[in-house]
C-alpha cells in the first residue's frame, strides 16, 4: 500500500477537496483506496455526507487501542472500492496518551501496514498545524502532495513547509517521505493575479509543480455540501476531469520515482 499524506500548514487551499476527490478517482480508477482523516474538525467526514461526531469509535480509538485495527473502524465512502476512517475529534482532549509513549511518532503507521495487504493506496487527509498527528502522517507516509492556492499569500511560507516536512522526516523517518508535487487549487485563468502566481512557482519549483490543476468552480464548491465527491456528484464536471487526471498524474509520479 503506497500512504500519501495530503498536507498544507495553511487552512482554505484545498487540502480536504484534494483528498476526497483525489481518493475517490483512484478507486474509480480501479485501485483500492483507505482515506484517513486526520483533521479534528473532521471536514473529509462532512464533505462525504456525515456528522464527525456520529460514530462511537474513531481513528482516535484506533490509535488508543492496540486492539482496534482500523479495518474495525473502516466505513464505505458510496463509491466502490474507496473506504474511509471517522474522524480523530476526540484527540484534542486525550491526546496525552501519546506525548510520553514511546514510539508515539510510529503509531499510525504501524496501524497502517496492519490493513496495508487491503488497500492500493491511502491517502490522509491532514489538518493544517504541524502537531503530532501530522508528523505520525509523515512517518506513515510513503509521498507527500502540498496543496497550494494560486494566490499571492500562498506562496509565503511554502518554502518553510517543504523545509519543515524534510526536517520532520529526516528526524523520524530515516528513509524519507518524499514530496510528491505540489498542486495548484482554485486557479483562474481570467485572472492576471492567478496566471502570474503559477507562473512564479513554476519558474521557482519546477517541475515540483504538478501538471494537473485545480480551477475554482461552482460544482466542485457544491459538492461537499451533497455529501459527495466531485467524481460521483457532477461526473462530466470540469473539476471531475481534472481530479481525474491528478489521479493518473500521481500514479504515473509514483512509477516513475519507484522506478529510480
Amino acid at each position: 500500500m503506497k500512504v500519501i499524506v495530503v498536507a498544507n500548514q495553511k487552512g482554505g487551499c484545498g487540502k480536504t477537496t484534494t483528498a476526497i476527490n483525489t481518493a475517490a478517482a483512484l478507486a474509480m480508477q480501479g485501485q483500492r483506496v483507505l482515506l484517513v482523516d486526520l483533521d479534528s474538525q473532521g471536514h473529509s467526514t462532512l464533505g462525504l455526507g456525515f456528522e464527525p461526531n456520529s460514530f462511537e469509535r474513531t481513528v482516535y480509538h484506533c490509535l488508543s487501542d492496540p486492539h482496534i485495527t482500523f479495518n474495525d473502524i473502516a466505513v464505505e465512502t458510496g463509491v466502490p472500492d474507496c473506504c474511509w476512517l471517522p474522524p480523530i475529534s476526540c484527540w484534542g482532549g486525550r491526546a496525552g496518551f501519546t506525548e510520553s509513549a514511546p514510539g508515539r511518532e510510529l503509531i499510525l503507521g504501524e496501524k497502517l501496514r496492519m490493513v496495508g495487504v487491503g488497500y492500493d493506496y491511502c491517502v490522509i487527509d491532514c489538518a493544517p498545524p504541524l502537531t503530532l498527528l501530522m508528523v505520525n502522517a509523515l512517518v506513515a507516509g510513503d509521498y507527500v502532495i502540498v496543496t497550494v492556492q494560486a494566490h499571492f499569500f500562498a506562496l509565503d511560507g511554502l518554502k518553510r513547509l517543504l523545509e519543515t516536512i524534510k526536517i520532520t522526516c529526516r528526524r523520524f523517518h530515516p528513509c524519507g517521505v518524499r514530496t510528491l508535487g505540489l498542486v495548484l487549487t482554485f486557479v483562474e485563468d481570467r485572472t492576471k493575479l492567478s496566471r502570474q502566481v503559477q507562473k512564479q512557482m513554476r519558474d521557482y519549483f519546477g517541475a515540483l509543480v504538478m501538471r494537473s490543476v485545480i480551477h475554482r468552480s461552482v460544482r466542485l464548491a457544491e459538492a461537499p455540501s451533497a455529501g459527495q465527491s466531485i467524481l460521483t456528484y457532477a461526473p462530466e464536471s470540469k473539476g471531475a476531469q481534472e481530479y481525474e487526471a491528478l489521479a493518473r498524474e500521481i500514479v504515473e509520479r509514483i512509477e516513475i520515482l519507484e522506478r529510480r
